[in-house]
């Protein structure tokens, strides 16, 4: 009968031996449940999903109780997502919202509103944000609400709708977006 070496003389080097069979199992594991991938060239971008921007936003028109508009972007922007969610609170409301992929290849989402300011801002950030300053494009302000380490958004009030500007696109791209919402006119239901 062999005697086992006594527990204190055990050493990190015994420990690494006892985890090798572990962690394999672990990898063969994740493996069959394909959770894990091997990518030694990095990652890649794969096609932007396509969305009817036209078809989302006149059925969102006959909807909603408000006016939608549809900004006339560049053509080499793609429409890549759209959806309504409720929001809540005291000023809370509807809202539709499309988003956009610029050919930079950033995000860009337009949402529209017939909830208050500041829920309309906290719904989309999760949180509060200060205002930080006004752009002006083709004559309408749009307040700049940013947090250091977040998105910035760009929101107007055009009377009956709030319009909000955000993503990861850089100023002149929401410029480009805010003055296509100033030239849209609504959408007839």
């Amino acid at each position: 009968m062999a005697s086992e070496k006594p527990r204190i003389l055990n050493d990190a080097r015994d420990m690494t031996w006892s985890l090798i069979p572990l962690v394999l199992a672990c990898l063969v594991i994740a493996a069959i449940a394909s959770q894990c991938s091997f990518n030694p060239g990095g990652p890649t971008a794969g096609p932007v999903p396509s969305f009817d921007i036209d078809a989302g936003l006149e059925y969102d028109a006959k909807e909603l109780g408000f006016p939608i508009r549809h900004p006339e972007v560049p053509e080499d922007w793609q429409a890549n997502s759209g959806s309504r969610s409720i929001i809540t609170g005291q000023q809370g409301g509807d809202s539709s919202t499309v988003g956009f992929i610029t050919p930079a290849g950033r995000y860009v989402r337009f949402t529209q509103s017939d909830a208050g300011t500041d829920e309309l801002v906290r719904f989309v950030a999760g949180s509060s944000r200060f205002v930080t300053g006004t752009e002006t494009i083709d004559g309408r302000d749009w307040t700049v609400y940013a947090e250091e380490g977040s998105e910035p958004l760009w929101v107007s009030d055009f009377g009956d709708v709030r319009i909000l500007i955000g993503g990861s696109g850089d100023a002149a791209e929401f410029a480009t977006i805010a003055a296509a919402a100033n030239a849209a006119e609504p959408l007839t239901p």
